[in-house]
């Protein structure tokens, strides 16, 4: 996207985040997540239907794959939303980060609900990376338009997997929902530019599989925690030497 974009309207923002997320390399990332999240769905007994609204809803492919997982293994409704309310909770930092970018001076918060309903791990990135050079007040259509082109694609695939469950071998399908922890490693250390980010990404490559192998209970997030206050630490100091 050029840095020097302007619109003329905020209709024209948001087709704009549309065509946006249908050309980032988020969209193959999603299309072979959702595949694997629609047979899993048509595995587990629940309907189309289902699946789309689920979609919506949760709008987060790791918790749509406990939800699907925990309902198709017969855990309880309680059980369930906990699992799903605990997996959603990592998105809460994203959105704290997120909204600096889209508050406009003197409106309220209603314009935020949307983006903060939308805020996921592709259109995270891309808005960190696209925001900045928009103008503020055409922030929160284009992201909201970003998030639109990326749940239809959601949709449209999840519904292909559905349809393809019965052919699709299981091992593929399993891979298929591989390609998001990829697809987020990848971006994640291209958007990386300063020290501070380069170093929170070195050591939660390597503290998280050392957690893993001494299977330590909740190591995603002990990861991120020990590894971003090592680097945030580490950038303070560097910082008062100099």
């Amino acid at each position: 996207m050029p840095a020097a974009l302007t619109f003329h309207s905020t209709t024209a923002a948001f087709f704009a985040g549309m065509r946006t997320a249908w050309t980032s390399v988020f969209v193959i990332m999603l299309a072979g997540t959702y595949v694997g999240i629609g047979a899993l769905a048509h595995d587990a007994g629940l309907s189309a239907l289902w699946l789309t609204v689920s979609t919506v809803v949760v709008w987060a492919g790791p918790a749509q794959v406990i939800l699907v997982s925990a309902l198709g293994s017969g855990t309880t409704l309680v059980e369930t939303a906990l699992a799903v309310a605990l997996s959603a909770m990592r998105l809460l930092p994203m959105v704290v980060a997120l909204l600096p970018l889209l508050r406009r001076p003197g409106r309220g918060t209603r314009d935020l609900l949307l983006p903060t309903h939308f805020t996921s791990i592709s259109m995270w990135v891309e808005s960190l990376r696209l925001l900045p050079s928009l103008p503020r007040e055409f922030r929160p259509a284009f992201c909201n338009g970003l998030s639109c082109g990326f749940m239809t694609t959601a949709i449209t695939f999840g519904l292909v997997g559905y349809v393809l469950a019965a052919g699709l071998p299981t091992l593929l399908a399993g891979t298929l929902l591989f390609l998001t922890p990829l697809a987020i490693l990848i971006s994640t250390a291209r958007n990386a530019e300063a020290m501070l980010d380069r170093l929170a990404l070195g050591l939660g490559l390597v503290i998280g599989p050392v957690l893993v192998y001494f299977r330590i209970g909740l190591d995603i997030m002990w990861t991120g925690l020990i590894a971003g206050t090592v680097a945030y630490a580490i950038h303070r100091l560097r910082g008062a030497r100099a």
